[in-house]
């Protein structure tokens, strides 16, 4: 069976193969190297991802390569607001992400783990999305701030450091640019184009980093130009299903 990488997080990973996706665009990356599955729920925070664990990967055999653990959006959600039922507090919030990837090493002491930071917080962004919805009946607060997320953001890295795991920023790397706001975010919070990329491109990097390097993984099966049609046992004999990582 070929090798593969785990996507596990909210909305931002379920609608990461959507068009322009960055969990689409990752699969490209590994096309015939490494298959990328999918584990995304939206509105989903760390206190509930914690029941999906132990079947999360029901009908796969082989370990994965690496996890991606991307929580915290709806984590940081504002107490007395709107999206209140989704509210964890800071310290579970760690504490959760810290069993979650407890839960991954024991069983896959070897797979490479990456915590990702939840985005910044367009809260202007979040209230005309809110209003585009409800008009006069929308919400006069934003239900999430760019200034508490980055609590719990600074609460990944952190863990990760401790756990000795590797993280992601995208709170902090989103906002080095000018206009990050809708440069980045499409209502405030999830990606656009342009912030799917941003993620695609932190992701491949540190998966380069930590020994998962596309451009030197073997691909499954020969390349086309590779086949001889007068002698097709000798092309693919010495060509397994699996990359050779």
């Amino acid at each position: 069976m070929r090798s593969h990488v785990v996507l596990f997080g909210d909305s931002i990973t379920e609608q990461s193969f959507k068009p322009n996706g960055w969990g689409s665009a990752l699969a490209n990356t590994y096309t015939r190297k490494v298959d990328v599955v999918v584990r995304g729920y939206g509105g989903y925070n760390s206190r509930w991802a914690l029941f999906l664990l132990q079947t999360l990967l029901v009908g796969y055999t082989n370990p994965p390569e690496a996890v991606t653990i991307f929580f915290g959006a709806n984590d940081a959600a504002l107490l007395g607001r709107t999206s209140e039922r989704q509210h964890v507090p800071v310290e579970e919030y760690k504490e959760n992400l810290r069993k979650i990837v407890r839960h991954f090493k024991e069983l896959y002491p070897a797979m490479l783990v990456v915590i990702i930071t939840p985005p910044p917080i367009d809260e202007e962004g979040r209230n005309e999305y809110a209003r585009s919805l409800y008009g006069d009946k929308a919400r006069e607060l934003s239900e999430r701030t760019n200034k508490v997320t980055g609590v719990y953001a600074k609460q990944c890295i952190e863990l990760a450091k401790e756990l000795g795991v590797y993280s992601i920023n995208l709170w902090s790397k989103m906002q080095e640019t000018e206009g990050w706001q809708k440069k980045f975010l499409s209502d405030g919070l999830h990606l656009t184009a342009e912030g799917n990329a941003i993620v695609h491109e932190e992701v491949v990097r540190v998966f380069s980093g930590g020994g998962l390097d596309a451009t030197q993984l073997a691909s499954d099966y020969p390349h086309h130009s590779e086949i001889d049609p007068k002698n097709l046992e000798k092309s693919f004999q010495e060509r397994s299903c699996k990359a050779d990582l």
